[in-house]
């Protein structure tokens, strides 16, 4: 069967098989309590495409009123070339804009030659910008002067 994906939104009994899609693509497995603290945001920036009724593949989008950014984009491999990753992506940036969003965001790997070409040919152009990252640990969480963790 060569059937046209489905891009709609994601629902938590796709939890299992958006799991399948990023192990299968070499991504990190987002925790569930992490995502589920994520869609409390927007949850329709969370999509997934089925195709033959498996989930081929996923992007998670996020707004935060000023910047959209695209997040862990992926395709498992059995699905790729069939323009499953394009469409995802069409369909997040219209639900951009359906937010006022003016201007979308992510993150390449400047090793990652081919998702460079690709995200490049969507449009998306590489900026000279300096990441800068630091991971926030429970024991710097705030606290209410008594000594006490909130």
């Amino acid at each position: 069967m060569n059937a046209v994906a489905h891009i709609r939104q994601f629902a938590w009994p796709d939890y299992d098989g958006v799991i399948e899609v990023w192990k299968s693509a070499g991504r990190d497995v987002l925790p569930r309590a992490e995502l589920a603290a994520k869609l409390v945001r927007d949850p329709q920036l969370f999509l997934v495409a089925e195709r033959d009724a498996t989930l081929a593949g996923v992007v998670l989008g996020t707004f935060d009123g000023r910047r959209g950014w695209i997040l862990r984009l992926a395709v498992d491999p059995a699905h790729r070339r069939r323009g499953i990753a394009s469409r995802l992506v069409r369909e997040l940036e219209t639900r951009f804009a359906t937010l006022g969003c003016p201007r979308v965001n992510l993150l390449v790997m400047p090793d990652n030659v081919e998702a460079l070409r690709f995200w490049q040919a969507l449009g998306y152009l590489p900026l000279p910008d300096v990441l800068c990252s630091k991971p926030i640990s429970a024991s710097i969480a705030p606290s209410c002067g008594c000594g006490q963790r909130l």
